[in-house]
């Protein structure tokens, strides 16, 4: 009946038939007559049944289910006993384990059962409830069954049959993480046992004891480290394991140990490392369809307001997804053994530094010039996994090297020429150290060529690596760009989907990197028209559109007034897509069809930055034909951070560039600003502070209504001790904004020093701290103007941390005439205050240079 009636009546409908879950059941369990797939199948439709339906169950129909399952979890077939041990934990899920008290005793008792496949049976099952319901487990909930199963499992370790060897292992496995009291209990055995199947002959079982130990590593290295000697020995032959999937769990263990503090001491013996390669690929394949399945899903990053001036490069954004990873080097797009092994070279290179050298360069330089192709592939990638740890020892090297890899660009093998380009992506900020001519010119020559390739993969590799290199040379790259568009725009037509999406990435990051030099008539010629055919191509609902989206936005504030002929249709279209947006996550019902892709939105906001960025005052015609304000307030309020962070980062623009159509909406918009000041959602906070930075510098003394809103939440957040480091530090990682605090905190005391100079006392000095990091710029110029104001309505809130504002003084290289008056009078003013002797005393405190300095410019 099944096979005929399963597709011409709707499950739904057979499910109002109370008797339909007996059904399936007698069909999985009984009907023996019934081929396995058929039975297996109505075992499946009845686990999805107990997912949606399971409250819903008569109790006379559970409880059937649940003996039934029980008493047929041996059956002869495996598919079977799968289907019967998934449909078991489907029911201990729902949260069952505890209504079902006699479940676990049943399964560990059947373990004990002279029948092979009642044993197997039960274990499945229990291993699918360790995996789902491991916390359910170790909780009170159940009155500790944990305490007789890890027992029990660790007897099994030493079964004769491997399949029930694995599941024992893979069992106890799930409870390491969570450093499981009843498992802490029994480490030693467990720990015994492992090393008892170490050479195990079932790669299923060897994998599952890598696995553990990889594990065990993190929770508990105490008692691994009396044996870390046979441990190392033991890992280094199973990553040559003959078996992939053990030899990959295995490449694991050194990820995992090079995050230990005893990494170097217990690794200093076993230093030479192997590397491993998989098949090569199709040579000449850009005409073969791309196939969908490859191409990843793309996250976009919402725009995080950075600093923008020249040559400043403290304020990086944050998770800077830089192709500079292994991710992208192998003809298989998943995690692989070739992959695994370089990133555990990547990671050992960075705690063993220059040490990994001296046993790795007699096998690197054999390898690089090895005449047969597949073992100089092998050298490359080595050479691109150490190139971060080990850079320092590795520039006596690169004039040789270099050249050499510039000339793999062009090898015949595809695979060589891709991973050539990724490791020398790896060094790109040495090349673009040197004279240009002699490195940079060469590789960019043959690295636009290679974007150009015939394989779909080196094309990948050479677009990723260019982007990277452009990052590092940005306007170094200036008198090349007509060569550097020329091949860009030539790409256009050559790439299928998944490297176009790769090329947008490139040119986006070139005009971040060059910035207005793109601004010119010829270049503008190039690239536009490309571009916009791709975005009249594209659908709004097309996610294609992101990372077009993306390089427009980049486009745009690198063109500036070159962009405006291309304005108009850009902007209507992002108005219409965030406008859109809203529309579809309003009338959706919760249970109807998926929510809305906010990207699209967010995407959207953040070019229409951009071109706010880009055009300045040339934008007011347009906003005043919108309703964009209107949309931003309601952004403003959505749910996601993500899109509350891109509107900000707008509203912020918008001020900077027409303060006309803002102003009468501020009165709703700060609210919101205040109520977003959570440093917990980092982006969103620093893009929510700097649009009220604008804000108050364009509202001047009108600002003062809105102070009290944010001024607390401000001063709260400049003295968290644990703010993240990088907010109010110059210490040269990603950080999205470090300054942003301070600067709003000064800009609202420059245009309302009544109402902030009363808590200065409260700010003063890590407002100090972290500004005397940043170099001269407009905002650090309103930012101290602020502060000097605040000084001379509230002088005592400064005493105390008096040193702190001579040093941050001292930051600047060439305040503007007038700030400086304002220092001088401020420094001259307490000098005078405190008399002559307590003037020597106090600087007498200063390191050196601030006194000289201080002395040179302020005279003091």
């Amino acid at each position: 009946i099944l096979k005929h009636v399963f597709p011409m009546i709707r499950l739904e409908q057979l499910n109002h038939y109370p008797d339909f879950n007996n059904y399936l059941i007698f069909v999985l369990t009984k009907l023996k007559s019934e081929d396995e797939p058929t039975r297996s199948l109505s075992g499946l439709i009845l686990k999805n049944n107990v997912k949606a339906h399971y409250q819903n169950f008569p109790n006379g129909v559970s409880d059937f289910i649940k003996s039934e399952c029980l008493q047929n979890i041996g059956d002869s077939s495996p598919l079977i006993r799968a289907t019967v041990g998934i449909l078991i934990t489907t029911i201990a899920s729902k949260g069952e384990l505890q209504n079902w008290p006699e479940l676990l005793p049943k399964l560990c008792l059947l373990l004990d059962s002279e029948d092979y496949n009642t044993c197997e049976g039960a274990f499945g099952a229990l291993q699918k409830i360790c995996e789902d319901s491991a916390e359910v487990l170790d909780s009170d909930m159940l009155d500790r069954p944990l305490n007789v199963m890890i027992p029990k499992f660790l007897q099994f370790f030493k079964h004769s049959s491997p399949k029930i060897r694995s599941h024992a292992i893979a069992c106890v496995n799930q409870f390491i993480i969570s450093r499981t009291q009843a498992l802490m209990l029994h480490i030693d055995g467990f720990i015994e046992n492992l090393f008892a199947l170490a050479t195990d002959e079932e790669p299923e079982v060897r994998k599952n004891v890598c696995r553990a130990l990889v594990m065990l590593l993190e929770v508990r290295m105490d008692r691994l480290l009396p044996h870390m000697h046979n441990i190392i020995e033991y890992m280094l032959q199973r990553t040559q394991d003959q078996d992939e999937n053990v030899a990959l769990e295995a490449c694991e263990f050194w990820l995992t140990l090079a995050e230990q503090p005893v990494c170097k001491d217990v690794l200093c013996n076993h230093l030479s490392k192997h590397t491993e390669r998989t098949g090569d690929v199709e040579e000449d394949d850009e005409a073969i369809p791309d196939n969908e399945q490859d191409i990843r899903p793309r996250f976009h990053r919402s725009r995080t307001v950075a600093q923008q001036h020249e040559g400043d490069r403290d304020g990086i954004e944050e998770d800077d997804d830089e192709d500079d990873d292994l991710e992208d080097d192998d003809t298989i797009s998943d995690w692989n053994l070739r992959k695994c092994s370089a990133a555990a070279l990547d990671v050992l290179a960075n705690v063993f530094r220059d040490d990994l050298l001296l046993p790795i360069l007699p096998l690197l330089k054999e390898l690089l010039f090895h005449p047969e192709w597949v073992i100089k592939e092998s050298g490359i990638l080595v050479l691109g996994a150490i190139a971060e740890g080990c850079m320092q020892g590795m520039i006596t090297y690169l004039p040789e090297l270099i050249p050499h890899l510039v000339q793999c660009l062009s090898d015949k093998k595809a695979l060589v020429r891709s991973i050539t380009c990724w490791t020398l992506s790896r060094y790109a900020h040495w090349v673009v150290g040197q004279p240009p001519d002699t490195y940079l010119k060469p590789l960019m020559t043959e690295l636009l060529k290679r974007i150009l390739d015939s394989n779909k993969r080196v094309q990948e590799a050479a677009c990723s690596a260019f982007a990277t290199l452009e990052e590092e040379a940005c306007t170094e790259l200036v008198p090349y760009l007509a060569f550097i568009l020329d091949t860009l725009v030539f790409a256009f037509s050559k790439y299928q989907h998944k490297n176009l999406l790769i090329l947008y990435d490139a040119i986006g990051t070139l005009a971040d990197s060059v910035g207005h030099h793109l601004n010119k008539p010829e270049y503008i010629q190039m690239l536009m028209p490309p571009l916009i055919a791709k975005w009249n191509q594209l659908k709004d609902e097309d996610k294609d559109l992101f990372p077009l989206l993306e390089c427009l936005s980049s486009v745009a504030t690198a063109l500036q007034s070159g962009f405006l002929p291309y304005c108009e249709p850009v902007y209507q279209r992002c108005v219409n897509l965030v406008q859109k947006t809203l529309a579809q996550a309003m009338v959706r019902h919760p249970d109807q069809y998926e929510a809305p892709d906010k990207d699209f939105m967010i995407v959207a906001l953040d070019l229409l930055s951009g071109l706010a960025e880009g055009l300045g005052g040339n934008i007011e015609q347009l906003i005043a034909r919108s309703n964009i304000l209107t949309l931003m307030y309601q952004c403003m309020q959505d749910k996601m951070p993500e899109v509350r962070q891109s509107s900000f980062a707008l509203l912020g623009d918008l001020t900077k560039a027409c303060f006309l159509h803002v102003q009468p909406c501020i009165a709703d918009f700060m609210p919101i600003l205040g109520t977003n000041l959570n440093p917990e959602l980092i982006s969103v906070c620093n893009n929510a502070t700097w649009a009220i930075g604008e804000i108050s510098i364009q509202m001047g003394a009108e600002m003062q209504p809105y102070v009290a809103m944010v001024l607390h939440q401000l001063v709260e957040i400049i003295n968290r001790p644990n703010t993240p480091k990088t907010l109010l530090e110059n210490t040269g990682t990603t950080s999205p904004m470090p300054y942003r605090f301070p600067i709003t905190i000064g800009r609202l005391g420059y245009v309302c020093p009544q109402e902030v100079a009363p808590m200065l006392q409260q700010f003063i000095r890590p407002w100090c701290t972290s500004l005397r990091n940043i170099r001269d710029n407009e905002e650090k110029d309103s930012a101290f103007r602020g502060i000097c104001t605040m000084i001379s309505v509230n002088p005592g809130g400064v005493v105390q941390d008096f040193i702190f504002f001579c040093d941050a003084v001292a930051s600047w290289v060439n305040p503007k005439d007038d700030l400086r008056d304002m220092f001088g009078k401020i420094l001259h003013g307490f000098k005078n205050q405190v008399g002559e002797d307590n003037w020597r005393r106090f600087s007498d405190q200063f390191p050196l240079p601030l006194k000289e300095r201080l002395a040179a410019f302020y005279g003091v």
